[in-house]
């Protein structure tokens, strides 16, 4: 029997609500595909900072190397305290201490369920965010903060960029483009970011000499949104920086259907942690109204990506049954979460999305 394991990070608000529902749904799929599955529950967020005075403490983060994949909830990192008296970033602790270097963020339409795109129009894409370095301040120096305040009425920032972290999610991008539609767009602000976009589009255009079947185009962030509004349907796979790609992904995630159906896994070269995209939003904690869908969806990345990898048919079968299990279940109006119109709340969803796996 083939037996994985997996480490559990519930976090704030809907997060112990969504990771609950996608455990269960990934304990359906283990069941049907036969697999012994061991997952290990370790508490972050605010209920750490309660208990051990940190919202992650340094032991968890080292010992999730040892687990086949991560599951990480929604965390409300905007309202911990400063860094030196615990309010670590959960998130991007994971990703910088972990080298979770690619931010993997699929945006695509289902023709049953509403959309915010333009009538007629469709969506089926990936962005590839780097997500160690750029303008995000707390992972872009050795020591210290990327951020600075020389005198209470002026604060500076400073912005990362290296060639090394550009080129490889640029090979991850191409790598990606090559088994989809084999079109990539790189997106940038060239024109006014000379020397750090300079340097990653130069990396790009480096790494797009190895990949000649690949349709490569360029675009500028600006340009970008605004055909990303009105011609989704040209895009396939977009490559881009930090900051970019985090504003990027909201875009496309809420035209195609809105954050809660949007998966989304952080990925190194030999470790993966599924984190649905959208934010813990603690008003609607504990009252089962949340949409689990990003975070099914996100698991179900993760084992795809984990059976790629490692060249492990089941995973793989699991992934695609996890997402094919969440479609089928949405299609049927009646079970849909009150945010796109039905009335289900988190666990009953959760519950059909079971009932689905355990057939497929």
């Amino acid at each position: 029997m083939h037996k994985f394991k997996f480490i559990v990070l519930p976090c704030d608000g809907i997060g112990p609500e969504i990771v609950d529902a996608s455990v269960r749904v990934l304990k359906a799929a283990a069941a049907r595909y036969k697999v012994d599955l061991q997952l290990d529950y370790k508490t972050v967020g605010f209920d750490s900072l309660n208990r051990f005075g940190t919202t992650l403490r340094e032991d968890v983060l080292q010992m999730s190397k040892d687990y086949d994949g991560i599951i990480l909830g929604t965390q409300s990192h905007a309202d911990y305290p400063k860094p030196e008296e615990g309010g670590r970033n959960v998130s991007s602790s994971y990703r910088v201490g972990l080298d979770l270097y690619a931010n993997i963020r699929p945006a695509r339409t289902r023709s049953y369920v509403d959309t915010n795109m333009p009538e007629g129009r469709t969506m089926d894409l990936v962005i590839m965010r780097e997500s160690t370095e750029g303008f995000y301040a707390d992972r872009n120096m050795t020591r210290g903060c990327g951020e600075m305040m020389p005198s209470p009425d002026m604060a500076l920032a400073v912005r990362k960029i290296t060639r090394h972290c550009s080129e490889r999610i640029a090979r991850r991008s191409f790598e990606l483009a090559m088994t989809r539609r084999k079109k990539l767009t790189a997106i940038h602000k060239l024109n006014c970011f000379l020397m750090t976009d300079g340097l990653f589009m130069d990396a790009v255009r480096n790494v797009a000499k190895d990949f000649p079947d690949v349709e490569f185009n360029d675009l500028l962030v600006d340009a970008s949104t605004a055909h990303l509004v009105r011609t989704p349907e040209v895009f396939d796979v977009i490559v881009t920086t930090n900051f970019f790609g985090d504003i990027l992904s909201d875009l496309t995630s809420e035209l195609s259907g809105g954050l809660g159906m949007a998966g989304s896994i952080n990925a190194g070269d030999d470790m993966c942690c599924a984190q649905a995209q959208h934010g813990s939003a603690p008003t609607i904690a504990g009252k089962d109204i949340a949409n689990p869908v990003s975070m099914i969806l996100s698991v179900a990345m993760m084992l795809s990506w984990l059976g790629d990898r490692r060249k492990s048919e089941v995973l793989s079968e699991m992934g695609a049954a996890m997402t094919r299990s969440v479609d089928k279940v949405l299609e049927n109006p009646l079970t849909r979460t009150r945010d796109i119109g039905g009335s289900m709340g988190c666990r009953d969803f959760a519950a059909c999305v079971e009932e689905v796996v355990a057939r497929a």
